[in-house]
């Protein structure tokens, strides 16, 4: 799809963020998936099977399923999927489409398009179908870069340092409020400070500070949006003693004060 114009997209109503239930399931349908649907999960573990193939599914792990396809979906109860779906068409044949199952390296570029064209049609933004056209051809093409990048041999970086900078990264995410420095999280790598610097940015392609940040303001989004949290009580949790200080971080990542959000 990245020859496609935006404008040949046809975008559905069907498309949202989503905190499955404890009881969710996604049964099988009477009749073959209808359209495009870009299927991406956030966080939680599950099993999806699309046209009789199996997979085990966590955070970062990306479908995009096609006219055509079959699937069925179930999850862990105790650590329920949290998921987005876009549902579309296109009115011409693609000449290259993203394979249907990608786990996703850089995540928070590509989490941060998702969140945008989610939230173009939560507020009802002034030209939001012509930039939700926009990001979704970037999100496709962010999934068509990484089969390309995968097939380029990793040099200089073992499958054992890969595991272990990305065991940091989720733990980070897991536990944003945290204090977490440079230093702890060096040492929880058994990494000194500036090697484990220098693959977490070569890894994740982010600072280890940028990275914490992130997932600081993310989760604060989250807490002011579904949570009922006060913006205080938010950065209280967060471990921000400044509220000033934590209103600047988060509209810097997010374009809006924390009063907005909430």
């Amino acid at each position: 799809m990245l020859y496609v114009n935006p404008e040949n997209f046809i975008l559905k109503p069907s498309f949202a963020t989503i905190h499955c239930e404890p009881n969710w399931r996604w049964r099988k349908r009477d009749k073959p998936m209808p359209n495009f649907d870009l299927f991406y999960v956030w966080s939680g573990e599950g099993e999806l099977v699309l046209n009789g193939q199996s997979y085990q599914i966590e955070k970062g792990h990306c479908f995009l399923f096609k006219p055509g396809d079959e699937t069925t979906a179930t999850h862990n109860p105790q650590n329920p999927l949290v998921l987005t779906y876009i549902h579309f068409d296109v009115t011409e044949t693609p000449r290259l489409i993203p394979s249907s199952h990608r786990i996703v390296k850089n995540t928070i570029s590509f989490e941060s398009l998702l969140a945008q064209y989610v939230r173009l049609y939560l507020v009802k933004a002034y030209g939001a179908e012509v930039e939700a056209k926009l990001i979704l051809k970037q999100l496709l093409i962010r999934l068509l870069r990484e089969e390309q990048e995968q097939q380029k041999p990793l040099t200089e970086i073992s499958n054992n340092l890969f595991d272990t900078i990305t065991e940091i990264a989720n733990y980070i995410q897991q536990h944003p409020g945290n204090p977490h420095t440079i230093e702890s999280l060096a040492a929880r790598a058994n990494l000194s400070e500036r090697y484990f610097s220098q693959r977490f940015k070569e890894i994740i392609g982010h600072t280890v500070k940028s990275y914490i940040v992130y997932s600081r303001v993310k989760r604060a989004e989250h807490l002011l949006h579904f949570t009922g949290m006060t913006v205080t009580e938010t950065a209280s949790a967060l471990g921000y003693n400044d509220m000033h200080y934590f209103s600047r971080q988060f509209k810097k990542y997010t374009g809006k004060n924390p009063s907005e959000v909430r």
